[in-house]
């Protein structure tokens, strides 16, 4: 098998993202309370960042029309999404102001909890520290919801699932 290599630059930009691309991650949604109302994005840059204190982090895109309000939360919740829950993250990767969805209910700062994920976390902001064309948002954890149930996965442009059988 032949591997191929390259220096991430200005030239490979769709190389370096592929390559990115296959590391296969979770699929998650984010919400917050904006002035003008909720929103939410579909991300798959959210990791584990320490237990004592319990922090996560998250980076949204400045490119993002988005980026502002998830820059500037003071509170926030990232769902964690099942294998059966692919038509919500679609939904807020292409509307993250249409929350016209049954069952949900409001967290700390009045953040839209999103029902049946995963695992959900909400979230009062740590820190947030440049990175690139992103910012890294750091998330001191106060509430966690969890449930059984294979999680949603993101691979190489494609959804699956993740079952931990």
């Amino acid at each position: 098998m032949s591997e191929t290599s390259f220096t991430p630059d200005a030239a490979h930009k769709r190389d370096f993202r592929d390559a990115l691309g296959r590391f296969a991650t979770g699929v998650t949604v984010i919400t917050t309370r904006t002035e003008t109302g909720p929103i939410g994005i579909t991300a798959n840059s959210f990791a584990a960042l320490s237990l004592d204190p319990a922090l996560v982090m998250w980076a949204p895109g400045k490119f993002s029309r988005r980026f502002d309000a998830f820059a500037e939360a003071e509170h926030f919740a990232i769902h964690v999404l099942a294998e059966d829950q692919l038509a919500l993250a679609r939904h807020f990767a292409a509307n993250g102001g249409d929350f016209d969805l049954p069952e949900i209910c409001e967290g700390a700062g009045g953040v839209p909890l999103l029902p049946d994920c995963l695992a959900r976390f909400e979230c009062q902001r740590h820190a947030v520290y440049p990175g690139g064309d992103h910012v890294i948002v750091v998330g001191r954890v106060t509430r966690v919801s969890t449930r059984r149930g294979a999680g949603l996965s993101f691979f190489s442009g494609h959804y699956g699932a993740i079952d931990a059988g």
